[in-house]
């Protein structure tokens, strides 16, 4: 498609989404599901209109046209979204408001609303009432009571093991639990993910709490505009510290144990190949939500986002394979297909205020040590994981320009593993 001709489409469709978003956000919230209701067996009739009408309707939404590429077969998922992550555009969604529980990709949202609070070399000494409320059979980095730790190995803990512990006492150090809850709806809000309702802070299943694919993607979107985020969320396996011990000699010392990411299409763990062009995001599995996952991928200079939740088909990898299929069909299809709908801007952009994304978005987050190497800066297969070579091919930071919403600056996705062949 000619540039020009494309550059306009996307204009108009920013524009679009911007007089959707203002007209309708109201009505849109009423029409979606109270935080109180429980996710039933079908979608709503009619769910929210962020974003455009088109993504208000259930089942799924999509423009076919000769030469655009047919959606894959098999996809299972109660809700699903495919988005460029540069323009913001939707090129195919199923049920994207609908209203479902989290599980630990609610996480994204902790770490992009927390993030630029305190330096990577701040340390901890963790106490007991730190990890009070941690639900029975949370995923756990493991963290000990009296040993004391950095926010970099916390934030390793949140993103590689998904550590229900570590957000715990990240939400001690940030004044409890119930104060941090608020944040993140407020920065919900802020984000116009309004289907999002947040209880627990790590994302454990609790009455009330639900969020969308398309919030997800949203908050995916600004989280990977922090450097930090970025990084913590490519990187495959680092160090923990462990607990402190006597040695033979009745010396006191403290040994690290390897992590590795839980995101299966970034490792190649449990029989899945890695994606080529994998860049992180989140995942999670509960027993209400089970599995959901949102990733971001590069290829060819093209970003895309793909959040997929509560795939129907049995399997601990079915997540991982509907979102590699959704991935293949929008890099096919990005550039061919008409977008039906648009990942909106934050109500400070639109308003003519700053980012609703703390930090600076193309390096460190506000006193996070922007100074420091790269949270996974060691050579391909060694203990801190494959290296985040920074790259400049990456989407870009939504900034605001006059009345429109413009995505024109660039921030770089780590040089993964886009460069490894698929087998």
């Amino acid at each position: 498609m000619p540039a020009p001709k494309t550059t306009l489409r996307r204009s108009l469709v920013v524009a679009s989404a911007l007089l959707v978003s203002a007209a309708l956000t109201a009505p849109a919230a009423a029409a979606s599901p109270s935080p109180g209701t429980s996710p039933s067996a079908k979608p709503p009739a009619k769910m929210s209109a962020v974003g455009g009408a088109r993504l208000a309707e259930p089942g799924t939404q999509v423009n076919p046209a000769p030469g655009v590429p047919v959606l894959p077969k098999g996809i299972s998922a109660r809700s699903w979204i495919v988005a460029d992550a540069e323009s913001g555009e939707v090129l195919a969604a199923h049920n994207a408001h609908w209203r479902l529980a989290p599980a630990s990709t609610l996480k994204m949202l902790f770490a992009d609303t927390l993030l630029p609070k305190w330096p990577k070399t701040a340390k901890h000494k963790v106490k007991l009432s730190d990890l009070a409320g941690v639900g029975p059979g949370s995923s756990m980095v493991g963290i000990k009571e009296d040993e004391t730790y950095t926010v970099h190995d916390l934030w390793l803990g949140v993103f590689l093991r998904s550590g229900n512990d570590a957000v715990h006492v990240l939400s001690a150090m940030n004044g409890g639990v119930e104060p941090t809850v608020a944040e993140m709806n407020k920065h919900a809000e802020e984000l116009q993910a309004l289907d999002t309702h947040v209880v627990s802070p790590d994302g454990y299943d609790a009455p009330k709490q639900v969020s969308s694919a398309y919030d997800l993607t949203l908050i995916a979107r600004s989280g990977m505009q922090k450097k930090d985020f970025r990084e913590y969320a490519s990187t495959v396996r680092a160090k923990f510290p462990g607990e402190t011990k006597k040695n033979k000699k009745g010396k006191k010392v403290r040994e690290s144990f390897e992590i590795q990411n839980t995101n299966r299409l970034l490792t190649g763990d449990a029989g899945l190949p890695v994606y080529k062009g994998i860049a992180g995001v989140k995942n999670g599995n509960t027993t209400n939500a089970g599995a959901t996952f949102t990733g971001v991928a590069e290829r060819d200079g093209r970003v895309l986002l793909v959040t997929v939740m509560n795939p129907e088909k049995d399997g601990h990898n079915e997540v991982y394979k509907e979102t590699a299929k959704l991935f293949d069909w929008g890099f096919e299809a990005a550039g061919k297909v008409e977008p039906v709908g648009e990942l909106v801007p934050p109500k400070g952009a639109q308003a003519g205020g700053p980012s609703a994304s703390p930090g600076q978005a193309g390096g460190s987050a506000q006193g996070a040590g922007g100074g420091e190497k790269p949270v996974a800066s060691a050579p391909a297969g060694g203990s801190s994981g494959i290296g985040v070579a920074l790259s400049l091919t990456g989407g870009v930071l939504a900034l605001l320009a006059g009345a429109a919403y413009l995505v024109n600056r660039r921030w770089p996705l780590p040089d993964l593993v886009r460069r490894r062949p698929r087998d």
